[in-house]
């Protein structure tokens, strides 16, 4: 079995607001010094698979520094390795990528370069580990043109993703995109699929030109199973989630800080590669307190974090509080701030005595953005400056590079639901 990988990797995730503005959303950073992608790249090469095509389209430059020539996973190989697939105009049928299906289709003469059989396609916007042999063995044990990973969800959350319907040995004989009811059952597709290689090209090219905007879960796999080829599931029943929203973004880093959390990054037996940088080892000093938090190198604490995940170079002013938020990169944290329940993005600076997550109205929803903020988490977007002993309140978004003029509209406090924009 020749298998080569594709990840896709080009999504904007526009439900994490400031998050993914100057990002792709497989490269926002996550539990302190990782990268969402990082997940689905190190489960590829612990499975043993190191010919790997990552499709890259939105905002990728970030994406692309951080995967180099893929030497932290070991995918910096003169024969397979890692391959960067953007989208690119030509003479005949190159465009933007314009669904999940299609941007594989415009890659197909990479997966012919490869000689490969077997075809691996996976998302990297998940967080998770999986060990992809067992799955590749089903597929071929039954002979399979597709396997779909799929896993039982709570039936109150089968409208968020495709569900299918299954006979005693696991060939799929119905499936249903994002049904409105929740009578289909609760067998999940989670975006892992194993194709024949063969068949994914036939099956391609005859749907690519009756739907430009091709897609896996609306077009290819209603169209296999309709047509009755081989479609299997692959059970998986580990740990497995879409950071895909502020909420489950800040739940899903929270759960890391629990004794028993459901991801382990300690097992030395199934490493998270990532690419990182050369910093000293975190320093605590004499006032600091820290309680049930991740530090990470280059760090310096001179006040309280509770439950907390602190990124490369964070620095905790003496007297500052951080409680149960996620700060990223080179963030300073200003003597006397306080910061509840706060998601920071990379270089802002927090001013002396500001309060950001302050106050309990924790209902109240983002105005602009209702839909995305609406947990009590206030978010800061990379590079913006807090100003001093100013009131920041809940399910408010400070938009990416502000400074501290625009904040002056808002006086002392900026109340909650509120949003700071910068001058355009």
């Amino acid at each position: 079995m020749r298998v080569v990988a594709m990840i896709l990797a080009g999504g904007a995730g526009t439900r994490l607001t400031v998050l993914s503005e100057q990002r792709a959303k497989p490269a926002v950073p996550f539990a302190g010094r990782y990268r969402i992608i990082d997940f689905t790249l190190s489960n590829t090469v612990n499975s043993g698979i190191y010919t790997v095509g990552i499709l890259t389209q939105y905002l990728p430059r970030s994406l692309i520094e951080h995967i180099g020539i893929g030497r932290p996973w070991d995918l910096d190989r003169s024969r397979g390795g890692v391959h960067i697939l953007q989208p690119y105009q030509g003479r005949e049928r190159q465009f933007w990528y314009r669904g999940t299906a299609d941007a594989i289709y415009q890659n197909l003469n990479f997966i012919r370069d490869q000689r490969a059989d077997t075809v691996l396609i996976l998302s990297g916007d998940h967080i998770y580990k999986m060990d992809y042999r067992p799955m590749l063995q089903l597929h071929k044990e039954h002979n399979a043109d597709l396997t779909i990973a799929v896993m039982r969800v709570p039936l109150e959350e089968t409208h968020r993703f495709g569900i299918l319907t299954v006979d005693e040995e696991g060939r799929v004989l119905e499936f249903t995109e994002k049904p409105q009811t929740p009578d289909k059952g609760n067998l999940a597709n989670m975006g892992i699929y194993v194709f024949k290689a063969q068949v994914l090209e036939e099956r391609l090219n005859e749907l690519a030109e009756t739907f430009p905007d091709l897609d896996f879960g609306k077009h290819v796999i209603p169209h296999m199973v309709e047509r009755q080829d081989r479609v299997y599931t692959y059970p998986f029943d580990g740990y497995w989630v879409d950071v895909g929203t502020i909420a489950s973004y800040w739940q899903t880093s929270m759960e890391l800080l629990e004794p028993d959390s459901p991801l382990d990054l300690y097992n030395r037996d199934w490493v998270i590669h990532t690419r990182s940088y050369e910093r000293p080892a975190a320093k605590i000093g004499p006032q600091a307190r820290v309680i049930r938090s991740m530090i990470c190198n280059g760090a310096v604490i001179r006040g309280t974090v509770e439950r907390s995940i602190l990124s490369p170079g964070v620095y905790v002013s003496p007297g500052a509080v951080v409680r149960e938020s996620v700060v990223m990169n080179n963030t300073w944290i200003g003597p006397g701030a306080v910061l509840d329940r706060v998601i920071v993005d990379k270089w802002v600076v927090i001013g002396p005595g500001a309060q950001v997550g302050w106050g309990e109205d924790w209902d109240v929803p983002n105005k602009q953005q209702p839909d995305k903020l609406n947990t009590g988490i206030t978010v800061v977007g990379k590079g913006a400056h807090i100003p001093p002993n100013i009131r920041v309140g809940r399910n408010v978004l400070i938009a990416s590079g502000v400074d501290e003029e625009a904040f002056e509209p808002f006086g002392d406090t900026v109340p909650s639901g509120e949003t700071v924009e910068g001058v355009r």
